[in-house]
């Protein structure tokens, strides 16, 4: 058995505007110098009090609260009224979907997103039945701690060996790798395709079509 765990944003879904949008919105809320696209893009795949004390710079525990909440209060409000802003990447879709009909692949998520935010995303895509391991800041530490790779791997039986992480930033493969599972990074996403290899990336990919031969071909090199 092979277990396929995806990150969410930028590598399943399209956030990056999304989140920078009310990264800064957050900050100038509270007064601070807002972060810029490109700051914000460098700790999304973060657990977001993570990513936001990052961001000010700041462990002051009432602060990072504030900005955590006055964060989802903005992401919230944005979706009533705009709930297309979460999209699948081309192709992601019928990746997914492809992988879903093997006999021998079990599909996960393990993402900075809290729990209710998967739970909504995969729901708006119709997509709640194809992945059975949902891994998340809720009940692990953020990236690039191994550990929602390890629970994952507990929850569906897999071995490292046959664990393939699949993401689009540094945190991303830096969790695979402390979880000694494969990795495979993706060319679209938040961080450049030279920093995922830095960390070790086994393979990039640039379209999701390229995902199931590289997924295969990290198989065939285990059993070599």
């Amino acid at each position: 058995m092979i277990l396929v765990m995806f990150d969410m944003d930028g590598t399943l879904i399209d956030t990056q505007a999304l989140i920078a949008e009310h990264m800064a919105a957050t900050f100038a809320g509270a007064g601070l110098v807002p972060p810029t696209p490109a700051e914000s893009r460098r700790v999304i795949g973060l657990s977001l009090p993570v990513a936001l004390a990052r961001l000010a710079k700041t462990d002051d525990p009432v602060l990072i609260d504030q900005l955590v909440n006055d964060y989802r209060t903005h992401y919230r409000a944005t979706l009533l009224t705009q709930p297309d802003r979460e999209g699948l990447y081309p192709g992601a879709r019928e990746a997914v979907e492809a992988l879903r009909a093997r006999d021998d692949v079990v599909l996960g998520i393990a993402t900075g997103k809290g729990l209710n935010g998967v739970h909504r995303i995969l729901e708006l895509h119709g997509l709640t039945d194809y992945f059975s391991t949902l891994q998340t800041p809720d009940h692990n530490p953020s990236k690039p701690h191994p550990g929602m790779l390890q629970t994952a791997m507990r929850e569906t039986g897999a071995s490292p060996q046959r664990t393939i992480m699949i993401g689009d930033t540094t945190f991303d493969i830096e969790m695979g790798v402390a979880a000694k599972a494969r990795t495979i990074g993706v060319t679209w996403g938040y961080h450049e395709p030279r920093e995922l290899i830095a960390v070790g990336a086994e393979t990039m990919i640039d379209r999701y079509d390229q995902l199931e031969g590289a997924i295969d071909r990290l198989v065939e090199q285990t059993h070599a």
